[in-house]
């Protein structure tokens, strides 16, 4: 198949590329070309920008396509414009969405799509933009304009992320763990959560691609190796063989003091991060979500390492901050009695 995806160098989207390649298929990828080094094969490229809605019409209207893989739309106006241009040359549209475009608290636990309903809130604007984004998305199922699948990955670690922590501060985590400086967890550090990695997420994306019984459906795609939060810190510390320090710090606390840096700890990631994936695993068999937190953490330090990622020393900074008026409250705290 000729699959066109529009991304193609983000943390699940190469990863994409690279399990299409592996399967005989021939991935176009349409962004800036900036970074044409990640593939060793030959993979076709369509150089733009989909901001410039023109310019992205007229350069993929001499093309068609079996597949449109669509990682770069975020709201429903990005995904109108996929819509509008290639309903007529493609054969299915997949669209990344995210879990996060749920309603918290869950209904099922763990969640269950059909149990489930979409943010109508805008206090958090990701993910109410992308359960806008599903929203319209539902009205092209229902028009059948063209075949739509909607596949919602949960929190995803991957090679050129840099999401990890609750910071996401990355490998400042690696570095504050072998310097004995603590690191924020947000609540009591007990929150249920699968931690997922990128190559299990892009079997979902993969899978589905001419995938007919995809058609119209909706899936979350996550890990379900039951961690809580606190899990993440205590098993890269293992991994470099060093106890972490951790201190706690309210989410609701977190989210007043900088709601754009703290809102996806205040009104996702306190909640349980549990999926049933029932639903894919019947209808993608090749769908894999079985890398552990373990052999995960391995992946990314590897990386970590071999690019010789520098510290953020504004992160760290404010990792600092936050640990000092963590422990000048609790001091203060203590004096009241």
């Amino acid at each position: 198949m000729k699959v066109l995806i529009l991304g193609g160098t983000g943390v699940i989207s190469r990863c994409i590329v690279e399990q299409l390649l592996a399967a005989g298929h021939s991935p176009v990828l349409f962004n800036r070309g900036t970074r044409k080094e990640l593939f060793r094969e030959d993979v076709e490229w369509l150089i733009g920008d989909k901001n410039d809605a023109d310019t992205f019409q007229a350069l993929v209207r001499p093309h068609r396509f079996d597949v449109v893989i669509d990682m770069i739309s975020f709201n429903a106006a990005d995904a109108a414009l996929t819509v509008q241009t290639f309903k007529d040359r493609a054969g299915q549209l997949i669209f990344c969405s995210s879990t996060a475009a749920y309603r918290r608290p869950f209904r099922s636990i763990p969640a269950r799509e059909e149990a489930e309903a979409l943010v109508d809130d805008p206090a958090f604007p990701y993910a109410y933009h992308k359960a806008e984004m599903e929203r319209y998305l539902h009205t092209v199922i229902e028009g059948g304009e063209i075949p739509v699948t909607i596949i919602r990955p949960s929190l995803t670690f991957g090679i050129g992320g840099a999401n990890m922590g609750v910071l996401r501060q990355n490998v400042n985590i690696v570095h504050r763990i072998e310097a004995d400086k603590p690191l924020v967890v947000f609540g009591d550090g007990t929150a249920p959560w699968s931690f997922t990695f990128a190559p299990d997420t892009a079997s979902a994306f993969a899978g589905a691609a001419g995938n007919e019984r995809t058609y119209g459906q909706s899936y979350h795609a996550t890990n379900e190796d039951l961690h809580i939060w606190e899990d993440l810190y205590l098993e890269i510390g293992k991994r470099i063989g060093r106890e972490p320090q951790l201190v706690h710090i309210s989410s609701q606390l977190l989210h007043e003091a900088n709601p754009a840096l703290f809102g996806h700890l205040y009104y996702e990631k306190q909640y349980s991060g549990l999926f049933d994936n029932a639903k894919i695993k019947r209808d993608i068999p090749s769908f894999r979500n079985g890398i552990t937190l373990a052999e995960g953490l391995d992946m990314m330090l590897r990386w970590f390492g071999r690019e010789g990622h520098p510290v953020d020393v504004e992160k760290d900074r404010l990792e600092d901050r936050l640990v000092e008026t963590y422990y000048r409250f609790g001091d203060e705290l203590k004096s009241l009695f």
